[in-house]
């Protein structure tokens, strides 16, 4: 498992077209918050999704009255929006186009990222808006701080 978690002020992904390529018009957004860009890769499993969950809730990357990171996305009010993005897998230490075959396949990877984002809302009380799974996607962000933090697990072998 991968996530890049921003911090951001108002955010939002929009897609054109579904997993399938089906015209669409989806959007969600946040004013303030998180956006976490989720990818499963092959091994992963439900337990890690909601281990991902409690560490973005609970990751102290919001500034407190003195300036320091010391709130958590919950202790600031804010929301987030959860985007998959298989690319994360990318391999590109050889050659000049990446390998992506580490990330878990669509049947996998979509309930594993869904996991992620209900137990957030379910577990943790956030507002969370979604990306479409394998849709054609635009993500807007304003990167407050800037802020990026890279959560990696890899499954137990």
């Amino acid at each position: 498992m991968r996530l890049v978690i921003q911090r951001s002020g108002p955010a939002r992904v929009t897609a054109s077209r579904d997993r399938e390529g089906r015209a669409i018009e989806h959007e969600a957004r946040i004013e303030r918050g998180l956006v976490v860009l989720a990818c499963a890769e092959r091994g992963d499993d439900a337990a890690t999704f909601r281990w991902a969950a409690r560490k973005v809730a609970q990751m102290r990357i919001f500034e407190d009255d003195e300036g320091r990171m010391n709130r958590s996305v919950v202790d600031a009010g804010g929301g987030v929006l959860v985007v998959s993005q298989f690319t994360l897998a990318g391999e590109a230490s050889k050659g000049n186009r990446p390998s992506f075959t580490g990330a878990a396949p669509p049947e996998e990877a979509e309930p594993l990222v869904e996991i992620l984002a209900s137990a957030l809302e379910r577990e943790h009380g956030l507002t969370v808006g979604r990306g479409v799974f394998g849709g054609a996607m635009r993500v807007e962000l304003v990167n407050e701080g800037p802020v990026t933090i890279i959560l990696e697990r890899r499954p137990a072998r």
